[in-house]
């Protein structure tokens, strides 16, 4: 049996905000292309519209991390920017930089805050979403989170999902975005990654001299295997030397 979404109640720093980030002011303008102004202008708005996709979803996506089928997809019209959003969160980029480094929590503050453009409710609506990627799996989590009303209302088909926050009295700016404020694994991950670090095993050799063979003096090797090296580069240079004026007497010549 299907455990339902857990109910949870709205929280809010500000007494004074009584939507709890529902407020569209700051975020609600047009940002779909238009093929009005010409083939270029529809172009740039497109070109403007991934770019600020991919800096919603990953931050900064370096070229090998694209998705040109999906960006081609866009372009084209054959999907909707919400649709490419989707496609980004269930790329293999995300999959292995985001999802596989994170628990299901974490995974919760990531995405609510990167598709939904505010931070989570407390603990209690972070417990509901997880129990739907635990139960449900991911994808059915970034599905529900791109039908829901609040994300359609918000955003809709033709929108990038950017913060939601109110400019408040006293305070430039409004609140960090999501993907400036959450670094895509934590310390449990970091400290795992170090732990099965080749070079852990090296940590506690810092300051210390390297054990070398007991024939060697002052850190030296002997002299008998000086000489032998040196009898060995001089017989493989001569050898190298007499094959390659071989090759260059029988190029003359032919």
């Amino acid at each position: 049996m299907a455990v339902p979404l857990q109910v949870y109640p709205l929280t809010t720093q500000n007494a004074r905000v009584s939507n709890l980030a529902g407020d569209t002011n700051t975020v609600r303008t047009e940002l779909t292309g238009s093929s009005e102004g010409g083939a270029d202008t529809y172009r740039s708005n497109i070109d403007g519209l991934i770019e600020q996709a991919y800096r919603q979803i990953f931050f900064h996506a370096m070229q090998s991390d694209r998705e040109p089928f999906l960006e081609s997809q866009l372009r084209s019209g054959n999907i909707t920017l919400r649709d490419f959003i989707r496609g980004l969160l269930l790329s293999e980029r995300f999959q292995q930089g985001y999802y596989q480094c994170s628990t299901n929590y974490r995974m919760v503050d990531q995405v609510v805050g990167r598709v939904l453009g505010r931070p989570v409710h407390g603990e209690a609506e972070r417990l509901a979403w997880s129990i739907v990627i635990g139960e449900k799996g991911f994808t059915t989590f970034v599905d529900t989170l791109l039908d829901s009303d609040e994300y359609m209302s918000c955003f809709g088909y033709d929108l990038v999902p950017q913060q939601r926050s109110r400019v408040l009295p006293g305070q430039s700016l409004g609140e960090t975005p999501i993907y400036q404020s959450f670094p895509r694994y934590g310390a449990d991950w970091r400290d795992s990654l170090q732990e099965r670090a080749p070079s852990a095993q090296f940590d506690g050799m810092q300051g210390q001299t390297l054990q070398v063979s007991e024939l060697w003096v002052n850190g030296q090797p002997p002299a008998w295997l000086l000489k032998v090296w040196l009898g060995l580069f001089v017989v493989g240079g001569f050898e190298i030397t007499r094959v390659l004026l071989t090759i260059a007497i029988s190029m003359v010549r032919s």
